[in-house]
């Protein structure tokens, strides 16, 4: 048996909110979607969670939410990420965070699903080491989960390319997100991992990476603060669509995905 697993990049403000409202359940209808993974850590004004915007995206048809470094900068994540198990935060972070750094979730006839959430370091908060960190969860899930997919939110390239030969023959699928931009690397790695870089933004893409482009023009221009609004037009939804065998957890395919409102 296979599962198609709809994996989705930074949901940024209303505008990605909106789109995956409109383009899930198409999605799901149409490629014949069967799970959903969403990278939240930007709906909420384009940092952070908060009720309502998480039932948005689980509304439209997200089964689980990954996060990553905005996590806590609205103080309603604190909560949220302790009492929903759907919500991953990076596993890294130190002992003592509130909430999960991964989950299982079940699938049909309980076909179990685990879903890991890591940020890099590279150019980002020094948080524990993610290759020691994802050893230690894939040790405790040896034997009782065969399907793992990881989200690896990160800024260097070289870092997530590294985090996928090293979990390759060991996971389902890496994809990374963070930088907003959907890279067209996907490939199953020789061991049977579905790969790629990063699955880009869900959300404005008249922007700079969701923002209004004429503020982040200025800062640049003059190095002097400017409020980053989130942007309002142009809306797409970005990512990938993943095949894996049930009986293997290997990947079979990977297809990248980019949809317009």
């Amino acid at each position: 048996m296979t599962l198609r697993v709809l994996i989705i990049g930074d949901i940024v403000g209303r505008p990605g909110r909106d789109a995956c409202l409109q383009l899930i359940p198409y999605l799901k209808r149409e490629r014949d979607i069967q799970f959903v993974i969403a990278n939240g850590e930007n709906i909420a004004g384009g940092s952070s969670i908060t009720p309502d915007t998480v039932k948005d995206i689980f509304r439209a048809g997200a089964d689980i939410m990954t996060l990553g470094d905005h996590t806590f900068r609205k103080k309603e994540a604190l909560e949220l990420v302790e009492k929903d198990a759907r919500i991953v935060r990076p596993a890294n972070y130190p002992p003592g965070a509130p909430g999960r750094g991964y989950t299982v979730a079940k699938w049909g006839s309980g076909i179990p699903i685990a879903i890991i959430n890591l940020m890099g370091r590279v150019f980002m908060d020094p948080l524990d080491c993610p290759f020691q960190k994802v050893s230690q969860i894939l040790e405790d899930l040896r034997e009782k989960v065969k399907i793992i997919f990881v989200d690896i939110h990160a800024e260097a390239t070289s870092e997530k390319v590294a985090m996928g030969w090293y979990l390759d023959g060991k996971i389902s699928c890496l994809y990374g997100t963070h930088t907003h931009i959907q890279t067209a690397d996907e490939r199953v790695l020789p061991k049977g991992m579905a790969y790629i870089t990063d699955l880009g933004m869900t959300g404005p893409y008249e922007s700079v990476i969701g923002r209004e482009i004429e503020p982040v023009l200025y800062k640049f221009r003059t190095g002097l603060p400017a409020k980053y609004d989130v942007a309002a037009r142009d809306m797409r939804l970005s990512g990938a669509i993943v095949e894996v065998d049930t009986e293997t957890g290997r990947a079979l395919h990977i297809e990248r995905v980019h949809e317009r409102v």
